[in-house]
């Protein structure tokens, strides 16, 4: 029986994700249950919630989490609130210098991330913004700018523009055209810029650290403090896990409010 060369390259490829994703992401899983974990052993060989009861018992870690959370959420609403209207303007409207605007936001991500942000905190520090909540906020909005402009344009690009002038035709607004026909058809690539912009500012450190350090912490920076105080893998991955939910729970909430095959088109597949 004669095996196909696609088969063995699909083979290949799935052993290669299952080394480099499965496993890794399996082994801070274990590590989180373990409370001991010896070598050769291929499983934990005690199994406990030891470390999750330390960790959870720590003021810094669930203030650090609500303000994690309220940060991400309070950054995604503000960026589409403030890019969505920009990106329409990109995808449908003529004027001078839009390409060089929409390249503007390219550029911004293509200088040393560290570097810009040492000079942003340094404008904060004279107008007091360091040290507070909307100082991380405006900084955070930075990194959103061009998920949230460029991956709606896109969409509001490839809206069908006849279906619009038939709305249109048959009496309907601007306003109820746009609700009703243009915003359900750029609603998956929205979506998915929504999530990853909660995402990315859910997991964002060098702007948390330089403008909120040390009045306001988030979890990526309480992680980085535990791990590095104390050489402990088990508190690493009990943390992990806490930053992987939020996460998980979002995509979870955006497959459900989107039809899954429709979500998958907001991300190209």
């Amino acid at each position: 029986m004669k095996i196909r060369a696609s088969t063995i390259v699909g083979s290949i490829i799935m052993l290669v994700l299952i080394a480099y994703v499965v496993m890794p992401i399996a082994t801070v899983f274990l590590w989180a249950f373990a409370e001991k974990w010896t070598y050769p052993a291929l499983l934990p060989t005690e199994w406990g919630l030891k470390y999750w009861h330390t960790t959870l018992a720590r003021a810094d870690v669930l203030s650090a989490l609500r303000l994690s959370l309220a940060l991400s959420v309070t950054v995604t609403l503000l960026s589409a609130v403030i890019c969505l209207p920009a990106a329409y303007a990109f995808a449908r409207m003529e004027f001078v210098g839009r390409r060089t605007f929409m390249m503007s936001f390219l550029a911004i991500n293509a200088f040393p991330r560290f570097g810009l942000i040492v000079m942003i905190a340094t404008l904060f520090l004279s107008l007091r913004l360091v040290g507070t909540f909307w100082g991380i906020v405006l900084v955070q909005l930075l990194n959103t700018m061009l998920i949230m402009i460029w991956l709606p344009s896109a969409a509001f690009r490839g809206v069908d523009r006849r279906l619009e002038e038939a709305a249109r035709d048959v009496g309907a607004g601007p306003v109820r055209t746009f609700i009703r026909i243009t915003i359900p058809q750029a609603a998956p690539a929205i979506g998915a810029a929504m999530l990853l912009t909660f995402v990315s500012t859910f997991y964002e450190t060098e702007g948390a650290w330089l403008v909120g350090a040390p009045k306001l912490r988030t979890m990526p920076m309480v992680m980085l403090q535990m791990i590095t105080g104390q050489i402990v893998v088990q508190y690493g991955a009990v943390l992990s896990v806490l930053l992987w939910v939020p996460s998980f729970i979002a995509l979870l909430f955006a497959r459900r409010v989107l039809a899954s095959n429709q979500f998958a088109k907001g991300f190209g597949a």
